[in-house]
């Protein structure tokens, strides 16, 4: 049978008895009070009727699966039915905020942008990637037109011209970004924006590091090359020229050799598939290592003292990156300072850390160098850094050192007065 015909028997035989029961009154007692009677629990069952549909009404203006506007009979089992409807539709809500939140937590962390606009260019949505590119806010923004928002001429005549099928690259907020619109729905376009910023000025540093590598080695290689061309067409050459040609050759193919060891150097340390080893390291006696090769370079030329007696005696990291960061900023000091100045050396304990650093009084540093110190050949003065046998890679291999151990490099200089260099190690670095 149907089930609905069902549900209706409970009140059809309720209607039946209440007028049987009445008929019976009007049997025994009169039609008065039979019809009296009839009537009076007519009007109780309607009054109840409207009762359950007011609180009906009371529940549907703010529906929970977890409070029943109560009832009995047919009601009973209407309540129980919308309340089944209302826990799925609850179980439903849940689940698409839900997959809501994961969307969002996934769009957030991808690199790309994303924004969803309607079919006018309002913005509906965009994720923080995309607020980054384009100078974006999803929440004050929303339904305001992109072509309001970003105000470039490519951007907009990429938009109304409404030919997608190539992406466009420009440059917005000096980021250099590839911009794709994919047509999504009827009524929405998907904005991709990718920044390829960074790709452009790695391939910009790779040319330079090539351009730089190949200008250097140029150099010795035209000052050997030009000895041996003499040296073929002057066989007959008095042995004590000769033997000058043949030390500045040596000169240059140290220099040469020392410059390729520091590119592959470098280049070993900015290789991810060289991790770093973390490993106990004797800082005490590692710097009493540097502090002699300093005075061996030094020669008696400079006064370098060394203070370490509140520096931990343990640290982890790698021993050979470590020791290469300290020479380096040791041997720059030694090279950089005029006899008779002062080096002196610190390894201590702050609360931020272990810190090394160097301290001297030589020529110092203008401040517009100091932040572009580290780059790769990059040298304040061209023709004293070749006098002393610079090559520009010893701070970018001291930069790099340091970052593997998450350390910091600190420079503090004054032209004419001394520098500081330092480097300041985290808390995890020391052993427990």
């Amino acid at each position: 049978m149907n089930p609905h015909v069902l549900f209706w028997i409970p009140a059809a035989l309720r209607l039946a008895l209440t007028w049987a029961g009445a008929g019976v009154l009007w049997y025994y007692y009169g039609p008065v009070i039979g019809l009296s009677a009839g009537l009076l629990v007519m009007t109780v069952l309607v009054v109840m009727q409207l009762y359950f549909l007011s609180q009906l009404d009371i529940w549907l203006d703010n529906p929970r699966s977890d409070a029943s506007p109560g009832g009995w009979g047919a009601w009973a089992e209407i309540y129980e039915r919308l309340m089944q409807l209302q826990r799925d539709e609850e179980k439903s809500q849940a689940e698409l905020t839900e997959w809501l939140a994961r969307f969002r937590q996934a769009m957030a962390l991808l690199p790309i942008g994303v924004v969803i606009a309607d079919d006018v260019m309002f913005l509906e949505w965009c994720n923080p990637a995309a607020e980054k590119h384009l100078g974006l806010n999803e929440v004050e923004d929303r339904g305001m037109r992109i072509t309001n928002l970003v105000r470039h001429p490519d951007f907009i005549h990429y938009l109304m011209l409404g030919r997608y099928d190539n992406p466009l690259q420009v440059t917005i907020n000096d980021r250099k970004l590839v911009l794709q619109v994919i047509p999504f729905e009827n009524r929405r376009q998907i904005f991709i924006t990718y920044d390829k910023t960074e790709e452009e000025n790695i391939a910009k540093m790779r040319r330079d590091f090539v351009a730089n590598a190949s200008h250097e080695l140029r150099t010795p290689l035209t000052v050997i090359n030009g000895f041996l061309e003499v040296a073929e067409a002057q066989p007959d050459m008095d042995r004590e020229t000769r033997i000058a040609h043949l030390q500045l050759m040596l000169e240059q193919g140290y220099r040469m050799q020392r410059l390729v060891d520091s590119m592959l150097q470098l280049t070993a340390l900015e290789s991810p598939e060289n991790p770093v080893v973390r490993e106990p390291v004797n800082m005490h006696e590692l710097i009493q290592g540097v502090f002699d090769e300093a005075n061996v370079v030094s020669n008696g030329r400079h006064a370098i003292s060394l203070d370490m007696a509140e520096g931990p005696d343990t640290m982890y990291g790698s021993e050979d990156e470590i020791r290469t960061a300290f020479w380096n900023l040791v041997r720059n000091a030694v090279r950089y300072t005029p006899p008779g100045g002062k080096v002196n050396l610190k390894w201590e304990n702050t609360e931020n850390g272990p810190r090394f650093s160097v301290t001297d009084t030589g020529i110092g540093i203008a401040a517009e160098h100091i932040p572009r110190l580290t780059q790769r050949f990059y040298l304040v003065d061209k023709t004293r850094s070749r006098k002393e046998r610079g090559s520009g890679l010893g701070l970018a291999i001291v930069r790099h050192a340091l970052i593997r151990h998450r350390a910091e490099l600190n420079v503090k200089s004054e032209a004419g007065v001394g520098s500081e260099f330092s480097a300041q190690f985290p808390n995890e670095s020391l052993v427990a």
